[in-house]
């Protein structure tokens, strides 16, 4: 990685500084809802719109045009202390409508109440077809410089800043739908560069279930709910889906990918990105260079385990945009380098026999390792979420100068769809317009009217050539920053319905994933697998699934023929032989632990002191810390007080990376089953120690995370029935002694050892 300083060192300290002053509680615990304290009663003295939360911002303040307004943020949102309706006439009264009389009919007449209703009917625009369930945030992204060689793109050269909006979201589910769903991740960034908006719209799958646009609607419409129940929501795990798969069998090697940790993110911000596509970059020179593009999370790569995930899209379904606003919130700002693998671009686009337009495929970084050309740091919140992250539009053909397209087939077909879907989306042709898209660069493209035109157009001559507006606009030059699409040579040929022969192996990249994964992450693989093919009514479709297993590696096709109770069939085709790529692998590194979340098991009666100790250690490594207490309020309110921040009724392993438990918590006041479902009366007998948190302990245990206990706290730890000599399970004398060797095990994210595999 390189040594690039942080482009956004003083802003976050800005960030952090801001947040205390204006609310003055700090930022050490995200998630406030406002920005300043909120008062119990109603607030009867007028007041303006508050201010954001200083972690929030909206779009940069440029016009329809392009042309920088350098108008304050606040100017373009609400103003003013009093109610009016949407042409700014004040209003006395917005809870009763006009009526004839107190008991009588309510009245055509009343405007306010046709235009407030009216507005509210029409308040929803169509979601995404795919990927409507999304977050985002602002950032900026600085170039190393160090693609000078391949790309004249201006925004990466050396220190250019850009700012960036990133958009991460599921694919298959609704705008309502869980986060945590087994499913590919969109990875989207639009750069707002000086030379116009670049859109890298890509997945944290580095390959799609198809390689031709074509069969699109298939691939989508086999995935999505079942059109006759529109079930099951958000979900693979049902016949159309693997009917699909099973029968495209191109669709191999992503499948496998999704069925890998990797379809289950512990967060966006350890989540890995890719541009998916071969892309075609220009220098200078004109020399050109095929390259695939890589996003790599600072924090690394990381999952959740299966059963975690499940209970996570029941407990908090919008985990991972919590957890991204909350990271930015505390200050723990996500960072991505951009990398790139090259290609010479040779007339076969061709790599070490790996066909370069084909989607399906990857070219492994032992072959081309992956090299930094930029950092991205999120460094705020959208201050709406409707007018930023539901409306921004990517598309795949928002290009810059030194950045070109290749024929790779899907990426051909996604150039029309994308611009075709916003149109009915956003309706109309002018989404460009709308604030959070519109381009830092300055606009001339006698494009004209059409709905929700926002520009006021001046001259009279939308054409050229032309004499009566001075003959502008002028065309432009290389030499005075014009995009100029490379002269790449066209493969002559008959017109055809068809694919290179190259497009044909569907099994030797399925394979090399497979064949370097860790024993966790093949047992991971089998279990994904297994239960999605035992959520199929058909029969068929399971042996046809066990078929496409067979070639890729019979102990896979074994171990899931098993759990279907299915006899296991012999490969139809070769299994090719293939050399592992170790970075594929998830496991086996160290990474930084900022924004980790660390619960505090405490009822308040056990070494406090110790609590409090601890917490500030936490925050100081960057880290939450979120308190875990019989009842909210403040423990030892009357002395120097501690803030809980969860209770045993609501607190859930899958919230936390690691717990500390700082006593043996008597049960509550709350701990019996007519009140809390999860707790059990016999245990509570037996232990003494509240149910509640003998779950969350051997939750948290089951799932891998470190477990750490200090005083009596040991005896919540036994009485969990952990074992003491467990991986990852931590005792000490003291809270900060365990926090520490805790903090080490966060590194590696989980502690691998305690899950053993069958072989």
């Amino acid at each position: 990685m390189s040594e690039k300083k942080n482009p956004v060192a003083s802003a976050a300290e800005k960030v952090v500084d801001a947040v205390q002053q204006a609310t003055g509680r700090g930022n050490e615990i995200p998630g406030a809802p406002a920005a300043k304290p909120v008062p119990v009663e109603e607030p009867t003295d007028p007041t303006g719109p508050l201010p954001p939360k200083p972690d929030q911002t909206g779009p940069d303040t440029y016009s329809p045009t392009g042309q920088p307004t350098r108008t304050a943020q606040e100017k373009v949102a609400q103003g003013g202390e009093r109610l009016t309706t949407a042409q700014g006439a004040r209003l006395y009264d917005t809870d009763h409508s006009l009526k004839a009389g107190p008991r009588g009919p309510v009245l055509l007449q009343d405007h306010h109440l046709r235009e407030k209703i009216t507005h509210f009917d029409h308040e929803r625009i169509p979601e995404r077809v795919v990927h409507a369930r999304g977050a985002a945030a602002h950032g900026v992204f600085q170039g190393y410089g160090t693609a000078a060689q391949i790309t004249k793109a201006a925004f990466l050269a050396d220190g250019a800043e850009t700012p960036v909006f990133v958009r991460f979201s599921t694919v298959l589910g609704s705008r309502g739908s869980a986060d945590t769903v087994r499913d590919t991740r969109g990875f989207a960034t639009k750069f707002y560069t000086d030379e116009g908006v670049f859109d890298l719209v890509g997945n944290n799958i580095p390959v799609f279930f198809i390689q031709d646009a074509i069969k699109f609607p298939d691939v989508i419409h086999a995935g999505k709910p079942h059109p006759d129940r529109e079930i099951p929501q958000a979900q693979s795990a049902h016949d159309t889906f693997w009917d699909f798969v099973t029968l495209h069998t191109e669709a191999t090697h992503h499948t496998l990918w999704n069925m890998s940790d990797r379809g289950i993110p512990r967060s966006y911000r350890m989540m890995e990105g890719f541009g998916v596509h071969t892309f075609r970059l220009v220098n200078a020179e004109g020399a050109t260079t095929l390259v695939k593009f890589h996003w790599k999370p600072k924090l690394g790569v990381h999952s959740q385990v299966w059963e975690e995930a499940q209970i996570t899209a029941g407990m908090d379904p919008d985990f991972h945009r919590r957890d991204l606003a909350d990271a930015i919130e505390a200050g723990a700002f996500p960072q991505w380098e951009l990398g790139v693998q090259t290609f010479p671009d040779t007339e076969d686009q061709m790599f070490e026999g790996i066909d370069l337009l084909d989607p399906t495929k990857i070219v492994p970084e032992e072959l081309a390792p992956v090299q930094p050309i930029g950092l991205m740091t999120l460094n705020a919140n959208p201050s709406n979420y409707f007018a930023e992250t539901e409306q921004v539009a990517f598309h795949v053909g928002h290009l810059v100068p030194g950045i070109d397209v290749t024929n790779d087939p899907l990426l051909q077909g996604r150039l029309f769809s994308y611009l075709d879907t916003q149109i009915t989306r956003l309706g109309g042709p002018n989404f460009g317009q709308l604030p959070i898209n519109r381009t830092h660069a300055p606009v001339n493209d006698m494009l004209r009217d059409g709905m929700h035109q926002t520009a006021v157009h001046r001259g009279v001559a939308p054409y050229r050539p032309n004499s009566l507006d001075g003959g502008c606009p002028f065309l432009a030059g290389a030499d005075t920053g014009a995009y100029i699409e490379v002269p790449a040579v066209v493969p002559a040929g008959r017109k055809v319905r068809d694919a290179a022969a190259s497009f044909d192996d569907h099994f030797s990249q399925a394979r090399l994933f497979w064949l370097s994964m860790t024993p966790t992450e093949r047992e991971h693989i089998v279990a994904a697998y297994t239960f999605e093919l035992n959520k199929c009514w058909e029969q068929a479709i399971k042996e046809r699934a066990l078929l496409v297993l067979a070639n890729i590696d019979g102990e896979l096709c074994a171990q899931v023929a098993a759990g279907l109770g299915l006899p296991a069939p012999q490969a139809s085709v070769a299994v090719p032989a293939v050399e592992p790529s170790p970075a594929l692998s998830q496991l086996g590194g160290t990474w930084p632990v900022d924004g980790r979340i660390i619960g505090i098991v405490t009822d308040g009666s056990d070494d406090l002191d110790g609590v409090r100790q601890v917490r500030r250690a936490v925050l100081e490594a960057g880290m939450v810390p979120l308190v875990v207490a019989p009842a909210g309020g403040k423990l030892d309110a009357e002395g120097d007080p501690v803030t809980v921040q969860r209770t045993f009724a609501t607190a859930r392993s899958i919230e936390f990376d690691a717990v500390l438990v700082a006593g043996s918590p008597a049960p509550g006041a709350d701990a019996y089953g007519a009140r809390d479902a999860k707790v059990d009366d016999t245990a509570t007998a037996v232990t003494g120690v509240d149910p509640r948190v003998l779950l969350l302990l051997t939750e948290a245990f089951r799932h891998g995370k470190a477990v750490g206990a200090w005083g009596t706290g040991v005896d919540a730890v036994q009485a969990a029935g952990l074992p003491a000599d467990a991986a990852g399970l931590v005792t000490g004398e003291t809270g900060t002694a365990v926090l520490d060797t805790v903090t080490t095990l966060l590194g590696e994210h989980r502690a691998w050892d305690r899950f053993t595999p069958a072989v």
